[in-house]
């Protein structure tokens, strides 16, 4: 598949306007895992339309009013991968909580109940039908970008509407919709806790 590659730097330009779309799908790329240790990179964005739009952000001072502005929309379906780890950074750096939020992980875990495989690899392997490499995921993200790692950060946000899209359907199917729809509410407080560190199950005994 041709997927149309646009690099910007700290802000998406002002002629970029995703404010019509009805869902985007949205990653991140972090210096490493640890919040506040590590920082916020990048910003992948795609309309679902083969497009991928990467925001190389000023670590400097965050500022980046359009993406923001764009995040902000509650009227705008956000699909994530993981959105745990993402709004966490998310949330830390550009001090904004996101609504109106589903998550591929989540959905799967809840919908593919016949795999123990629920990494972004495996569902584009199955839904999509192509083989993607995950190598470049403990690459640095937080210098100049090779072909290879734009490519790779692309592939994260371009086929998150279809995955959700196959992944819904299973859940209807199931009656399962209802259960992910309250799981799903969950996730700003469960990114609260990790921000304020706690990390383990606050149910576990």
């Amino acid at each position: 598949m041709n997927i149309n590659i646009k690099l910007h730097k700290h802000d998406l330009p002002d002629e970029i306007d995703l404010s019509k779309s009805e869902k985007i799908a949205i990653d991140c790329e972090f210096t490493g895992l640890n919040v506040p240790r590590d920082k916020l990179c990048l910003v992948q964005i795609s309309s679902g339309n083969n497009d991928a739009h990467i925001i190389q952000l000023n670590r400097e001072n965050y500022s980046a009013p359009n993406l923001i502005k764009l995040l902000n929309n509650n009227k705008i379906n956000k699909i994530f991968h993981f959105a745990r780890s993402d709004l966490s950074f998310i949330n830390y750096y550009l001090k904004i909580k996101l609504n109106n939020i589903d998550d591929t992980k989540i959905a799967s875990k809840l919908a593919r109940s016949y795999s123990d495989k629920h990494g972004l690899k495996d569902l584009i392997k199955e839904f999509i039908g192509i083989d993607v490499s995950k190598q470049l995921q403990s690459s640095d993200f937080g210098g100049e970008l090779t072909e290879k790692q734009l490519l790779y950060c692309a592939h994260d946000v371009v086929h998150l509407h279809k995955i959700y899209s196959q992944l819904e359907k299973i859940l209807l199917r199931e009656n399962r919709m209802q259960l992910y729809k309250d799981t799903i509410k969950f996730i700003n407080t469960r990114v609260d806790l990790d921000l304020a560190s706690f990390k383990d199950d606050i149910w576990s005994h």
